[in-house]
């Protein structure tokens, strides 16, 4: 369990299923995802197992809580390459009550603390869509800086939108936020 200020963030469990389920079809909250819906609770339920059972070698997922243990979504690394000692970072909070109070911030700090202390990754990327200010705000409170811009990149909502590439060396993280253990 990795644990930050405002939240915990653990492996993810077959206890989870009901939580994604009621958010995963939700157009708001998966509006700045890559999937496209709908998605049935069968296909979550696998994905969830999938998940758990750590399928992928190359990738970590992960549920986010708050302290008290509510329930607020999901976090990751991604396509992890051992050998150049990068991945790819995906967080989505679920739980739209919880919007804009910094459990976002506060779980990927607690992230990229586990990706840099932990799993000794040298670089941890991720892409936002251009108007999801609030996310690419809370990207760069932990050390993101956008590097490029992909021009028309996504098609959702019936056009298509920019996506901003990001990414956070570790050392630069590490002058940013002050030490903690992960």
């Amino acid at each position: 369990m990795l644990t930050g200020d405002k939240v915990r963030i653990r492996a993810i469990e077959r206890r989870d299923l009901e939580n994604a389920v009621r958010w995963i079809n939700d157009p708001e909250v998966t509006r700045y995802l890559t999937m496209a819906g709908p998605i049935s609770s069968v296909a979550e339920e696998k994905w969830i197992e999938a998940a758990a059972r750590g399928d992928s070698p190359n990738d970590r997922h992960f549920t986010m809580e708050t302290l008290d243990g509510e329930y607020l979504g999901q976090i990751g690394l991604h396509g992890i390459d051992w050998r150049h000692r990068h991945a790819t970072a995906g967080i989505v909070i679920g739980a739209k009550e919880h919007w804009g109070n910094g459990y976002g911030t506060d779980a990927m700090r607690t992230l990229l603390r586990h990706a840099f202390d932990t799993l000794n990754l040298h670089k941890v990327v991720l892409t936002a869509y251009s108007d999801n200010r609030r996310a690419i705000r809370s990207y760069e409170k932990c050390g993101y800086k956008v590097v490029g811009v992909m021009k028309e990149h996504r098609f959702t909502g019936g056009r298509y939108h920019d996506e901003v590439m990001m990414e956070v060396l570790a050392d630069e993280f590490r002058r940013l936020v002050p030490d903690r253990p992960a």
